[in-house]
């Protein structure tokens, strides 16, 4: 069956720019969603968004960020400077977003100043270029010195595929690193003081990663080699991912970005709830990002050993984990102490098994008969006058598992279908703990 693994580490594009140019509608644009909050008012977008876009053959991790101001007066604008250069020094490519109806400002100059400077390849995106005259007017921005300016109109659609185009031609070469040798990857990841390196410790069986009762120790990602049962592992320790609104300015964002991208460059992660707390907020939205990543992942209790102390009984948290984690119901739980090492043989075996599941290949005839005969039984909804027809299915991935179902019209796909679809997939053939990609082709559309 010719399917494909790629797991290369993904280029990261920061968009950046003064308030008010239209950075949060460019992002939504690219990932195809409104995942960033837009408005007409400035200092509207105070948090950094990622998501991961497959716009292209090589698909990238955009992020959004807040507006810059070079000499910021407040301290909620000089938060969001903080934030915007942890961005830029992490970025692969910077996408740096002008306003064509309004021309060049000076803060545009002085930002332009400060970006050569990094020495990154940057995109000048002269945007809200919607007509002829603006559109010419975007050749002003030659003056920055920033190369040519691409109009583009983030709101219309304007341009967006020259923007794109110009992004992708400055990535840097397509490497596979040594990490590429290690059976499994597996990221620790999830909140501050949850004991993700005490997790990380009890595996390894030594003092690896140190270990601190003040939240926020870790603050990048580290890399630890071992073999688990003849099979090799990478295992991938996070900082924390602190609750939103929390996050202070400087080291401590460029610590969540970094998760981002561990999550990006592992295979199964494990995400770990505090006992004491089960589950927040902030485990559901870190659970999130590792769904966009289709990711295998395995929800990890840790702390287990003060579960009497709780008051907690096992059955009553797996019915706790179900209520909060209903988008998870195909993940397993696994309750461990990090501390006296329970549980971390149940862990390992756990994941390496959703690995497995993470990279399995369906035999085409088995998932053909299985697929059609389920879509059968139960006909795609009519969309109007229009029916929506399926002619084959094919899976053209693993790792995670891609399906492309070839239609008459993928646009008369409804979501409860495709999650018809999805369970289908389930039932017959498990893929426990892992997210599914399904793609919805034309006839002749490869």
């Amino acid at each position: 069956m010719a399917t494909m693994t790629v797991t290369s580490t993904k280029p990261l594009v920061a968009i950046v720019g003064r308030p008010n140019v239209g950075k949060s509608t460019l992002f939504n644009r690219l990932v195809g969603e409104r995942l960033a909050i837009t408005s007409e008012v400035p200092g509207t977008t105070r948090d950094r968004i990622m998501s991961i876009t497959s716009r292209t053959d090589r698909p990238f991790i955009l992020v959004d960020t807040g507006g810059l101001q070079p000499m910021p007066e407040s301290a909620l604008w000089q938060k969001i400077k903080s934030q915007v250069e942890i961005a830029i020094d992490e970025a692969d490519v910077i996408v740096f977003v002008v306003d064509s109806s309004q021309g060049i400002t000076a803060t545009d100059r002085e930002i332009a100043d400060g970006l050569r400077r990094t020495g990154k390849p940057i995109v000048l995106a002269a945007n809200k270029a919607d007509n002829l005259k603006r559109e010419q007017a975007a050749l002003e921005f030659y003056e920055l010195g920033l190369g040519d300016p691409v109009p583009i109109s983030a709101f219309h659609g304007i341009g967006i595929d020259d923007l794109v185009y110009q992004v992708v031609a400055r990535f840097p070469p397509l490497t596979l690193g040594a990490e590429q040798e290690a059976v499994v990857k597996l990221a620790i990841v999830g909140r501050t003081n949850v004991g993700k390196s005490m997790l990380l410790n009890s595996i390894l069986k030594e003092e690896r990663a140190i270990v601190s009762e003040m939240p926020g120790t870790t603050r990048d990602s580290v890399d630890s080699r071992m073999e688990y049962d003849g099979q090799p592992m990478l295992l991938i320790d996070t900082a924390g991912i602190r609750r939103k609104g929390r996050i202070e300015p400087g080291i401590e964002r460029f610590s969540v970005l970094r998760a981002f991208r561990a999550i990006d460059r592992a295979d199964v992660i494990l995400l770990v709830l505090d006992a004491s707390e089960l589950v927040t907020a902030q485990d559901t939205h870190v659970a999130g990002y590792v769904l966009d990543a289709y990711k295998g992942i395995v929800l990890t209790v840790n702390k287990w050993d003060l579960a009497q102390e709780f008051g907690l009984s096992n059955e009553a948290v797996l019915q706790e984990i179900g209520r909060r984690f209903k988008f998870l119901s195909y993940v397993p739980v696994c309750m461990v102490s990090a501390l006296r090492r329970e549980g971390i043989e149940d862990l390992l075996n756990t994941a390496v098994t959703v690995h497995s599941q993470w990279n399995r290949e369906i035999p085409a005839q088995e998932l053909s008969k299985v697929m059609m005969g389920a879509i059968s039984q139960h006909l795609p909804p009519a969309s109007g006058r229009r029916h929506m027809k399926i002619y084959r299915v094919k899976q053209i991935a693993k790792g995670p598992p891609t399906f492309a179902f070839y239609v008459n019209d993928p646009r008369l796909i409804h979501f409860s279908y495709q999650r018809y679809l999805e369970n289908s997939l389930r039932k017959a053939f498990g893929f426990h703990g892992t997210h599914l990609k399904l793609l919805f082709k034309g006839r002749g559309e490869e």
